[in-house]
């Protein structure tokens, strides 16, 4: 009797493409206590997906991320920019303020 093999083969590169199509979310707790008194707790989350599917659940943190964009760096130097800018106009109305309340 002859041996019958699946027609079907699902090879790592099958298995990842449907995994980043898809996208798996694997999340879980560990928490560390004594006596039942909880003394520490982390909760892992983790989400295994392309770059598309990421994006079109809502998760786009690496592009706002100065560490890993170069335009979230150039957009955090216009922020420092204008929260330079609001803190001199502010520096300036506190001034005008105390001078009219004096006088």
């Amino acid at each position: 009797m002859p041996v019958e093999h699946p027609t079907q083969s699902n090879t790592i590169v099958d298995v990842l493409d449907k995994i980043l199509d898809k996208g798996v979310v694997i999340a879980g707790d560990i928490s560390v206590g004594i006596a039942d008194v909880e003394l520490l707790t982390i909760k892992i989350r983790l989400i295994v997906a392309s770059v598309d599917k990421a994006k079109e659940i809502g998760m786009d943190w690496w592009e706002t991320d100065p560490y890993l964009s170069s335009k979230a760096n150039e957009n955090t130097k216009a922020l420092e920019e204008e929260n330079k800018m609001l803190h001199e106009r502010l520096n300036q109305l506190e001034k005008t303020m105390k001078t009219t309340t004096n006088n």
